[in-house]
């Protein structure tokens, strides 16, 4: 069987996938105040499309999906494109990003599906200041919900995008919720997918830096054993039900071992999160292609992927200033 492997070795086996661009929170680090310039429904993929998609590149070797929007539960049918995705047997594990305001009446229905783990995006454990960074007040809501999915059979992680001057001080509030919760905090850099581009900071919240700030609180950490090619480092604390990790996602140290690619909810290929797409699956499809023409168009997209995100950024042919909005590229 032919796979999806780049000219660096390193074999594709994971799609994040964009149901929608569209999304009921405006957090400051993904969009502007006012949103985004959200595109026509006819521009996003149709469900049928994206379920062919997935199964053409679970033949070639992808094995899990993560679905991302946007936030992904504003999409009307949503779940019913998951049992659909859930009866291709190829794939290992289904994935979801959210935000969690509106999953929570369907969490038994996830349970029941294919659906392996969720990552809830929360920035605050305060509600003022969760208030401040979505500018949208639905903390209560978010918070049972979290709550919920713990109690829950699904696996829960939770996504905290960590903001100079915004939440560095709640940092250490996300390690004690792994006091007595089984789930796992991880701590993202952030990035400048806001739609406006890179914001001033007084401090650079990097990797070290806020691993650093968690060693001074906690001497006893230990290192977790990960997937060689997982996104963040992990950790644990002695008798902490939880665990924690750090994604250095704008740092990049972890594109070695990379064996991602992102399909956006208009369908445009992306290698990688810093690259601005490399061709239109979408408009393929639509023009008459067979499966066997996404297989290779696929095969031969997959030996251009770049061996890091500082050389896919390099190369962006449209701006070389990153500013688009996460929820136009798909969380």
């Amino acid at each position: 069987m032919d796979t999806l492997t780049d000219k660096f070795g390193r074999q594709i086996t994971y799609l994040r996938l964009a149901v929608t661009d569209r999304c009921n929170l405006r957090c400051q680090y993904c969009m502007p105040a006012h949103g985004i310039d959200i595109v026509d429904r006819k521009e996003l993929l149709t469900y049928k499309e994206m379920y062919r998609i997935t199964r053409v590149l679970s033949e070639l070797g992808v094995n899990k999906v993560r679905l991302t929007g946007g936030e992904p539960f504003v999409r009307k049918d949503f779940v019913g494109f998951l049992e659909m995705l859930s009866f291709n047997d190829k794939l290992d594990e289904i994935n979801i990003t959210t935000n969690g305001a509106l999953i929570a009446k369907h969490i038994s229905k996830l349970e029941a599906l294919k659906i392996g783990t969720i990552n809830l995006s929360i920035d605050s454990l305060s509600s003022e200041n969760f208030a401040k960074i979505t500018r949208r007040d639905v903390f209560d809501e978010v918070y049972k919900t979290l709550e919920a999915l713990e109690k829950s059979k699904l696996k829960l992680k939770l996504n905290t995008v960590v903001q100079s001057g915004v939440n560095t001080h709640e940092i250490i509030d996300f390690i004690e919720l792994t006091k007595h919760k089984n789930l796992a905090v991880r701590f993202i850099e952030e990035m400048p997918f806001n739609g406006v581009g890179q914001r001033a900071t007084k401090e650079v919240w990097n990797y070290t830096k806020i691993l650093d700030l968690i060693q001074s609180q906690y001497k006893d950490i230990t290192p977790l054993r990960s997937d060689k090619s997982s996104t963040s480092r992990n950790f644990e604390i002695p008798n902490y039900k939880g665990s924690f990790g750090i994604i250095p996602a704008f740092t990049r140290t972890i594109c070695n071992d990379c064996n991602r690619i992102r399909i956006t909810s208009t369908g445009l290929f992306k290698n990688c999160l810093f690259d601005d797409g490399v061709f239109n699956v979408r408009d393929f499809i639509r023009q008459g292609a067979s499966n066997e023409d996404l297989k290779q168009l696929f095969l031969s997209i997959v030996k251009e992927k770049p061996k890091n995100g500082f050389i896919a950024e390099a190369n962006r042919k449209n701006n070389n200033n990153v500013s688009e909005s996460m929820s136009t590229i798909g969380g």
